[in-house]
């Protein structure tokens, strides 16, 4: 299922979420203009590599891609939800948030692959955490999402409870089977996925605003 867009308007202008995209998708631009060789130093000098690890590569990590399916996922989901979440946290909150939950995320898989010296990159961490904040602050909420069924192409709007429940049982799953996997061996950082999920779950009791929490007719979204 892909989403395309939620029914939640917001009522500020998502200044960090955009700043966020612009941001990442700049970095994945500079990295396409390196040859093969200098990526590779360019990602293990700025990725996180969790037997060498370091705070501020966890910082850098978020804004490294793999490939263009990595950042334009990431970036699809982030905009989708992460505008919603920025409006009810407001900006220097959601902020922070943010790249809290990036660092639960990193936390978790560095713990989980402690030996590997593969670089973890992309924005995955950070934007799960939003994606939990969102179940949280809109559980009535719908998405308009494209949903293969057979051999047809349908819209549908899913609920968001449903669309981003699944989306954490299949990374929670992934990740049980990721446990036998060697370290050198790369793949999807799936705990990063779950951790910050679950992160975003409990982060969000703190760093909303309860000034905005009551707004009638999002209420009436059903």
């Amino acid at each position: 299922m892909i989403p395309l867009r939620d029914v939640i308007p917001t009522r500020t202008w998502p200044v960090v979420t955009v700043g966020l995209i612009a941001l990442n998708v700049l970095i994945f631009l500079y990295e396409q203009t390196l040859g093969r060789g200098a990526l590779e130093l360019f990602v293990r000098e700025w990725g996180l590599v969790p037997a060498d690890f370091a705070w501020s590569r966890v910082v850098t990590s978020m804004f490294l891609h793999g490939g263009w399916a990595h950042v334009g996922g990431n970036m699809l989901y982030l905009w989708i939800f992460g505008d919603n979440v920025e409006d009810r946290l407001g900006h220097v909150r959601y902020l922070v948030f943010y790249l809290l939950c990036g660092a639960f995320a990193a936390g978790a898989q560095t713990y989980i692959k402690a030996e590997s010296l593969v670089p973890m990159i992309g924005a995955s961490g950070a934007i799960s955490g939003v994606l939990g904040a969102y179940i949280v602050l809109f559980p009535h909420s719908r998405v308009l999402t494209i949903v293969p069924i057979i051999f047809f192409i349908q819209l549908l709007e899913v609920p968001a409870v449903v669309l981003l429940g699944l989306w954490f049982l299949m990374q929670l799953l992934s990740g049980v089977g990721s446990l036998g996997e060697r370290a050198d061996v790369g793949g999807v950082a799936f705990w990063a996925h779950v951790a910050g999920f679950v992160a975003g779950l409990g982060l969000v009791y703190v760093f909303k605003q309860q000034e905005r929490q009551k707004v009638e007719w999002w209420d009436g979204v059903r």
